[in-house]
């Protein structure tokens, strides 16, 4: 048994495809509003069908605000570690530390030999990617004395000034399966990242962690220092499965191989809750570790054990900003409870419940942004009235009819899946344990039903506009109200429902 207690982090591995390029960018958005962490492409410059994968990192970033960017993995043959290095320095301080460097040392030579790059044997392979991890590394030391030199078999550079220095020390991964590799990762990565379909079962992970850590503890480094992360397929994100996986064998990163939106939406909003549920369960029962210290204990756990009254949630405020001339309701009519209910003692479990409607509400507001920024296009040109309609019939608003019960179904969900809780919903729940609440859950579900009907507007004035084309002005005023709805909404729901939430959980059975 192996863990070596990072926290978890979820990603997508996207297919670059060029017959669509917008598609790549699209998941990669998508990824991001579904709450997860990474998101990665494939690098094969050889491949006519692909999009060059840095030239899409770069264009992601720029489309995206929180989500970090690696290739998975760069084809070091074809890209020149000097360069490499000053291209993922120039990224991370543009989007302000996102980038991971995920490096592979080569495979496909015929392929590698046509585009102009030199076939090399797996040995020689693993060579220069030695010698590259250490012109990067030497690169990025901008405060070190002395330009870089390294004088190598496969790469050479004589005298190179250092830097720019990233935003954020950026981890290298390496896609390692062979012993020479995975001792490399061991001495000088900071993540192991093999594909699970690529090796001979699951068992092989526990059989190839002790050369990691073996490595990693020669060159004078904690095994824990070392990240292990794993690309998976459809077919493996069972919570159970990577629950497992993250126990037993330390894996603490999943990326998930897939290009469609629905599948991405389902591991951010139902897999991962439920994978970090179990994985938190399990270590908070564990007394001590495989090291034999103390169990480590997350920041939450650490400020906010079982049973505190403190919340320790912030509710998202309303910045009170409108930007339409109307509102669809009287907001100083709305009915309030926050201030009847008594002290509580609040469980990490409750209090993570109120967390995730804090995230969902996220997930939607940066649709939001995604609508206004579609909408932008829509008037610059770029995209077409079909597009900007297709992208936002398939966002988790329009999809979820403005419920709170789609955040209660996907909750609820992994709550029955793991905790065998029968499932309900959020309101009636609410409602059974708090009378108080009655009326503030009848107002929310009144306006659920009103911004339904905004984000309806928002589709005809799209429609209306091949009919008139160039008259933006319905399409403006109908963004802005749901601008303005939407954001007063969900601070409104927060201030509301994240302390009952957290106070009675989900279920009288699950507290």
């Amino acid at each position: 048994m192996t863990d070596y207690g990072h926290e978890l982090r979820f990603g997508t591995f996207i297919t670059p495809t060029a017959d669509e390029p917008a598609r790549p960018v699209a998941l990669a958005q998508v990824a991001e509003q579904a709450g997860l962490d990474l998101v990665t492409f494939q690098d094969h410059p050889y491949q006519a069908r692909f999009l060059d994968t840095w030239t899409l990192l770069s264009y992601v970033a720029a489309r995206t605000e929180r989500v970090e960017l690696s290739a998975n993995v760069v084809n070091l043959p074809l890209r020149p570690p000097a360069v490499l290095a000053r291209s993922a320095a120039g990224l991370d301080l543009l989007t302000g530390g996102r980038v991971a460097l995920g490096l592979g040392a080569g495979g496909f030579w015929d392929a590698i030999e046509a585009m102009g790059g030199r076939r090399l044997t797996p040995g020689e392979s693993v060579d220069a990617l030695v010698e590259a991890i250490r012109v990067i590394r030497e690169l990025w030391a901008a405060d070190e004395r002395g330009g870089v030199r390294v004088d190598g078999d496969h790469y050479r550079v004589v005298g190179a000034k250092r830097g720019p220095a990233p935003a954020h020390p950026i981890p290298i991964w390496l896609g390692a399966y062979k012993p020479r590799m995975l001792r490399l990762v061991g001495r000088a990565a900071d993540g192991w990242l093999p594909s699970l379909p690529y090796l001979p079962s699951r068992d092989a992970l526990g059989e190839l962690n002790p050369i990691i850590d073996d490595s990693a503890t020669e060159a004078g480094r904690a095994p824990e220092e070392i990240r292990r992360l794993l690309n998976i397929g459809s077919q493996d994100a069972d919570p159970e499965s990577l629950a497992e996986l993250a126990l037993e064998y330390g894996v603490s990163t999943f990326i998930l191989a897939t290009d469609d939106p629905g599948t991405i939406r389902r591991f951010g909003a139902e897999t991962a809750p439920a994978v970090r549920e179990l994985v938190a369960a399990e270590r908070r029962g564990r007394a001590q570790p495989r090291d034999g210290n103390p169990a480590r204990r997350t920041p939450d756990e650490a400020s906010a054990p079982e049973g505190t009254t403190e919340l320790g949630l912030r509710p998202t405020p309303d910045s009170g900003v409108r930007v339409s001339d109307a509102m669809p309701w009287d907001e100083s009519t709305r009915p309030t409870a926050v201030a009847t209910r008594g002290a509580a003692r609040y469980t990490n479990r409750g209090r993570a419940a109120g967390q995730h409607l804090i995230d969902v509400h996220d997930q939607l507001r940066a649709e939001l942004r995604q609508i206004r920024d579609l909408v932008d296009q829509v008037r610059a040109g770029s995209v077409d009235v079909g597009s900007a309609r297709s992208a936002i019939s398939e966002m988790t608003m329009r999809q979820n009819n403005w419920t709170v019960g789609a955040y209660c179904a996907s909750y609820c969900r992994v709550v029955a899946q793991h905790h065998t809780i029968e499932d309900q919903g959020i309101f009636p729940h609410l409602r059974a344990r708090d009378d108080d609440l009655v009326p503030v859950l009848e107002r929310l579900e009144q306006e659920h039903l009103v911004i339904h009907d905004v984000l309806e507007s928002v589709d005809r004035a799209l429609v209306d506009m091949v009919e008139h084309p160039g008259d933006y002005t319905r399409l403006q005023e109908a963004v802005d109200l749901l601008t303005d709805t939407l954001l007063s909404h969900l601070a409104y729901e927060e201030r509301e429902l994240v302390e009952p939430i957290a106070r009675y959980g989900m279920y009288d059975g699950q507290l």
